[in-house]
């Protein structure tokens, strides 16, 4: 089975095609066009103009993925090539930007319709944990997986094939949403993640500002990093030479986010009985994040697999959906094109 990917969940225009053959799943091309650059002088996503960038991006894109996969060749979207190779085309439904995911699902229904492939609706939090299946080593049911990204951050418990059930999410802000506001009051730009870590990582001893880890202790698998961002930013008003200790915050505000998503995962995995951990999601790839949850899984849960995506699927990507698409379209889960819509609120268990 062959399977087109489209994803423009955010500010990402992506497409990929992904095959599976006996159970082994491959990546043909995946193809991602980043907005990073134009969205860093607003310091966060400007929906509007997301928008646009996916329009002009869109069919390039999807051209390029298709032609690095083989499907076709030459300058011509041939439909009777493209249809014979192709089984199925898999598009992101929601949630994520209504304005972006617009060009998305607008763009699958009219090739499907050309095409007469049929369409796979997929969930964005769905496919960033079908990411970890390009490494299946120890996948063993039931699962708790960590999904931390800028819009996202919950614990989903995974049953069986599926079969998903939300057990803890974000209150406020999400733990990607935390780093970007925190680099921001640091003034260090914009995405705030991989720059939070970098300075982090120039901190070697001294004094450290003192962070809450907002719910750690909680009766629950929900999360909350408001009051983190609020903590940073009163230390930082009292602190009249706070540009000369950022490497000390940031060492403490990625140390906040991970300890709370690392205490609240494990206690998940433990009453859930899981067998496995997954982590997804964009913050997926902070490599602190990986290492210090590897340490103390060994520790705590030595008998509970840790599954990791590669970093090259963490951030959003088509390859992922795709993947999720093929699980669906082995099952038949196919939709009609007139019945194909975007939903900026969708629910993963739907």
């Amino acid at each position: 089975m062959i399977v087109l990917g489209i994803e423009t969940s955010c500010d990402e225009t992506a497409a990929a095609v992904v095959t599976e053959k006996n159970g082994k799943i491959k990546v043909l091309s995946n193809i991602v066009s980043s907005q990073i650059k134009i969205h860093q002088k607003y310091g966060g996503v400007v929906p509007e103009v997301a928008a646009r960038e996916h329009i002009l991006k869109i069919i390039p894109v999807i051209d390029k993925a298709l032609k690095k996969a083989k499907i076709i060749t030459g300058t011509k979207l041939n439909p009777k090539i493209i249809s014979h190779k192709l089984n199925a085309i898999a598009v992101t439904v929601g949630p994520g930007l209504i304005s972006s995911l617009l060009v998305g699902t607008e763009t699958a229904k009219t090739l499907s319709y050309v095409w007469e492939i049929p369409l796979v609706a997929v969930h964005h939090i769905e496919g960033h944990i079908y990411a970890n299946f390009l490494n299946p080593r120890n996948i063993v049911y039931p699962i708790v997986a960590l999904t931390v990204s800028g819009g996202h951050t919950m614990l989903i418990f995974i049953k069986k094939e599926g079969e998903f059930e939300i057990i803890g999410e974000t209150r406020d802000d999400a733990a990607g949403e935390a780093f970007d506001k925190a680099a921001q009051l640091l003034g260090l730009g914009y995405p705030g993640g991989p720059i939070i870590s970098r300075e982090a990582q120039k901190y070697s001893n001294g004094s450290l500002p003192t962070l809450p880890r907002p719910m750690i202790n909680s009766n629950d698998f929900d999360f909350s990093f408001s009051g983190l961002k609020t903590a940073l930013r009163y230390a930082i008003e009292k602190d009249k030479n706070y540009k000369k200790n950022i490497p000390a915050y940031c060492y403490e505000v990625e140390q906040a986010i991970i300890d709370t998503l690392i205490t609240k995962t494990i206690k998940a995995a433990k009453i859930k009985k899981a067998n496995t951990i997954m982590l997804a999601g964009g913050v997926s790839a902070n490599r602190k994040l990986r290492k210090q949850l590897k340490q103390i899984l060994k520790k705590k849960l030595p008998n509970v697999n840790l599954i990791l995506p590669n970093l090259k699927y963490t951030t959003d990507n088509a390859a992922m959906i795709a993947i999720a698409g093929l699980w669906r379209a082995r099952k038949g889960k196919f939709i009609p094109w007139q019945k194909l819509k975007a939903n900026p609120n969708l629910s993963i268990i739907n």
